[in-house]
């Protein structure tokens, strides 16, 4: 009996463990993924969402590492537009100087000829003798007298002449060392800005360069999303496209409603300023955006991707609501604002090239320059001399025909780039080596630093 009670057992045991396992796998049809299959497959989801969400990533960062070439760029394009502007300016004070040097070096000659020609009749006449030709005359004495205030008075009028002739030699002397230093001033800056055009074209081609390493890493990742998500490449690259242009409007709202609330805000804070802004200085405008809002954001992208089966892209946030839309751009005066803008869009679709300013290529300064002499005034080929020769404005007094300008500093020297703001938000440029001049959102890339009226 005692053998019978453990075999007993050990059968009761085996049935329950079959039964166990049958109905552990009771709900599985034949052929059904197990629980390990389906954590497998859950945790292969979640990899490939970050997987897709490591390659949004590192497309960005391929586009700010893009935006940073052309700036560096853009930097070394506006370097050297100002250094072929100083080598300008010199030259023409050098050519100013050497007519002001060949102006007294002629005055110099003529005092130097009539006081000599003085000379020559005072010796002639004897005027050295007339004392003693006095003293032997019927005159006598009186008439050495008048001799004597003779000689006196002309040897006074020599003097004269002789201190003219001294101050004229001065003054040529330092005209002369004036064009010596204007000419050496002339050499000096023709070499820097050949240096600085130098330092362009390489910058210019270390941003062609990376542009080009860009838009091929940018194809390889996309390709990577292709794959990822089980779709075509064109697909996964309308996507992208939807996707960046939906973030860029996003930006500019953003960016807007920043500007509008710095706006009013700066408004709040300055009640004791005239009505016309606040006051108007190089600093002020830096740390107050303005106010004019971007054309609010399209609800979604024109070109929709169509749903499959990888993982969706997380869904982007909702952009900020738009601002209230501040008044109407007040109208720009007749004749040179409107002028200049229809010059700049006359220019839309043509290339940009750095240094160039016209016909059909345009850097940013070269175009603003061009427009507003179609509107009747003259700026430099130079952003921050643009800024200089203009009247700095609050971002509140904008108007159609202004000149927006960034800097990488809060000083306008620090000024790269330049553009024509045409009103509602929006403005003209020649951005960057393969983008063309184009009509866009005056915050597309960042809020301006400077504004000023030409």
């Amino acid at each position: 009996m005692r053998s019978t009670v453990p075999a007993a057992l050990l059968a009761a045991s085996l049935v329950s463990g079959l039964v166990a396992t049958d109905l552990a796998h009771a709900d599985d049809p034949p052929g059904a993924p197990s629980k390990q299959d389906v954590s497998a497959a859950r945790q292969a989801v979640a990899d490939k969402a970050t997987d897709v969400a490591g390659v949004r990533r590192r497309l960005a960062a391929a586009d700010d590492r893009l935006d940073a070439a052309s700036v560096a760029a853009e930097q070394a394009a506006e370097a050297y537009n100002g250094a072929r502007w100083r080598a300008q300016q010199a030259r023409a004070e050098a050519r100013a100087a050497r007519r002001h040097q060949r102006l007294a070096a002629a005055d110099l000659e003529e005092r130097r000829q009539a006081y000599a020609a003085s000379l020559v009749a005072g010796y002639s006449s004897g005027q050295d003798l007339s004392a003693i030709a006095g003293l032997v005359s019927d005159g006598g004495v009186g008439d050495v007298q008048r001799r004597s205030a003779t000689v006196a008075s002309a040897q006074s009028a020599l003097d004269a002449k002789f201190q003219r002739y001294q101050a004229s030699k001065t003054l040529a002397d330092v005209a002369e060392g004036q064009a010596t230093d204007a000419a050496a001033k002339a050499v000096a800056t023709a070499k820097a800005a050949r240096q600085k055009r130098v330092a362009a074209e390489r910058a210019a081609a270390s941003a062609a360069a990376e542009a080009h390493a860009v838009a091929a890493e940018k194809g390889r990742l996309i390709r990577q999303l292709a794959h990822l998500q089980h779709i075509s490449v064109a697909l996964a690259t309308r996507r992208q496209a939807a996707l960046e242009e939906q973030r860029q409007k996003q930006a500019e709202a953003a960016a807007a409603a920043a500007a509008s609330q710095a706006a009013q805000a700066s408004g709040a804070g300055s009640s004791t300023s005239s009505t016309s802004g606040p006051a108007q200085t190089h600093g002020h405008a830096a740390s107050s955006p303005p106010a004019t809002p971007a054309p609010p954001a399209d609800p979604a992208p024109s070109d929709p991707a169509p749903s499959d089966p990888a993982p969706s892209d997380p869904a982007p946030t909702d952009p900020p609501s738009d601002p209230a839309p501040p008044p109407a751009d007040p109208p720009a005066p007749a004749g040179g604002a409107d002028a200049a803008i229809a010059f700049a869009r006359a220019q839309l679709g043509e290339p940009y090239v750095w240094g160039a300013d016209g016909p059909d290529s345009w850097d940013c300064s070269g175009l603003t320059m061009r427009a507003w002499e179609a509107g009747g005034i003259a700026l430099p080929h130079y952003s921050v001399a643009q800024y200089d020769q203009s009247t700095p404005i609050s971002p509140a007094d904008l108007r159609p025909g202004d000149l927006l300008f960034w800097s990488t500093s809060s000083s306008p020297s620090g000024i790269h780039h330049v553009a024509l703001y045409v009103g509602d938000g929006m403005m003209i440029e020649a951005p960057r080596t393969g983008v063309p001049v184009r009509e866009i959102s005056m915050y597309a890339w960042e809020v301006p630093t400077f504004y000023a009226r030409p």
